[in-house]
């Protein structure tokens, strides 16, 4: 290989919208960004690169046969669901994603959504500015219910970095916490922590997060049978990947009153169909996809980037999520 490259970035914008500059990835090789590829010009923008990194753009076994001379892939995030890994590995190319950049972003987003459901603090500055505490005619006034995280149930879905660190800050926050991995982990030790099965955190907690990545196994495994096992008056959250929910079924448990709300990071269709029918459920808080993306986080995310090309150039490839099809 040689040591300078051709690199080409298919969809940079997220990663550096203007704050967040690609010195490190442009020291290895001649460098070309693309602030975002559309998917009829994958093939011609990534044409003639050895070294191609993406964040969404799919890199599907068409685009990966069409790429004679691409030798290496790089996925800008941790989840690499936009890859045929089994198509590059074939290839021999090694495909490497970015693990543990974002676990303190996402985990105290979590947090930032658990206690946006709870106590509803935006909506309450919009009622003061309204005039509803001048017409209360009290010292104080609330339209919701305030609830206490202490005390409550935190189930944490996927028992990686960011759940594992979902756990500690519920932890933190004086919750007991229950936890579902489908291979073992290393416990927290703590006597209000424990592992269970699936059916069974559905059924004891009063949060459910999810931090698993998304498998043909697991598809829209959060459904109408699952969540009818939620507590009535609890809560979803989801920061992982849309596709983990059906969002017709959690559309319906909030309709119902079921659940008592849902904040969702992430959507099955990124931006959102008009017709999704979580946009029209009450109390469902969605945000767009940004829980990874404090500036701290996209600087570490842009050096551990960088830091696998390196490797790769070097002959010692790290981060490989392929291993098996290589």
């Amino acid at each position: 290989m040689n040591s300078s490259p051709e690199i080409v970035v298919l969809d940079g914008a997220t990663l550096n919208p203007g704050d967040n500059p690609w010195d490190a990835v442009a020291a290895l090789g001649p460098l070309t960004v693309h602030d975002r590829t559309p998917a009829g010009l994958t093939v011609e923008r990534a044409q003639g690169a050895p070294v191609v990194l993406t964040n969404k753009t799919r890199l599907g076994a068409d685009v990966i046969a069409a790429l004679p001379e691409l030798r290496y892939i790089g996925v800008l995030a941790t989840g690499y669901d936009v890859v045929d890994l089994a198509a590059a590995g074939a290839r021999g190319i090694p495909v490497c994603n970015v693990p543990g950049y974002g676990t303190e972003s996402v985990a105290q987003f979590v947090v930032a959504q658990m206690l946006a459901m709870t106590r509803r603090v935006e909506l309450h500055d919009s009622q003061v500015r309204g005039g509803e505490w001048n017409r209360c005619g009290e010292f104080t006034f609330w339209s919701t219910p305030q609830v206490e995280l202490a005390g409550l149930t935190l189930g944490v879905v996927g028992f990686g970095g960011i759940g594992r660190r979902v756990a500690e800050l519920g932890l933190a926050l004086g919750m007991r916490v229950l936890a579902h991995a489908p291979r073992p982990k290393a416990p927290i030790e703590s006597a209000l922590f424990g592992f269970t099965g699936l059916e069974e955190l559905f059924e004891y907690s009063d949060v459910v997060t999810l931090h698993c990545p998304l498998t043909a196994e697991n598809d829209a495994f959060v459904n109408a049978a699952l969540l009818g096992r939620m507590r009535p008056g609890s809560y979803l959250v989801n920061t992982a990947r849309g596709r983990l929910v059906n969002e017709t079924d959690l559309a319906q448990a909030l309709h119902s009153g079921r659940l008592a709300g849902a904040a969702l990071d992430v959507l099955a269709v990124e931006p959102p169909d008009p017709a999704n029918p979580l946009l029209a459920a009450p109390n469902c808080l969605i945000t767009p996809h940004m829980a990874w993306a404090s500036l701290t986080a996209r600087k570490r995310l842009m050096a551990i980037a960088a830091d696998n090309v390196r490797m790769f150039l070097g002959g010692a490839a790290q981060n490989v999520v392929n291993k098996k099809f290589l």
